[in-house]
């Protein structure tokens, strides 16, 4: 897990909408992108179209859909926070 990983899944811990962790971890649009793409990938991250439905994951499309999903961290990625 990299250190922005890591900074990521520190904001996840509730439901968070893509403006909240920009503006929270002072990230440039295109890197939070690749790290939530890449949380996604490894099972660490849920997404989210509203405060309480969750997307279908086949569904979800974090190349051009990323800002407009509310995001999660998933019981794997709350371990792999926690364990690092």
């Amino acid at each position: 897990m990299t250190d922005q990983e890591y900074d990521v899944l520190d904001e996840l811990y509730f439901v968070v909408p893509f403006s909240h962790l920009r503006q929270e971890l002072k990230m440039e649009e295109e890197a939070l992108k690749d790290i939530l793409q890449s949380l996604f990938r490894k099972g660490w991250i849920k997404c989210f179209l509203n405060a309480s439905e969750e997307a279908v994951s086949s569904e979800v499309d974090l190349e051009r859909q990323y800002h407009q999903y509310f995001y999660l961290a998933s019981k794997a990625g709350l371990l792999a926070h926690n364990g690092r």
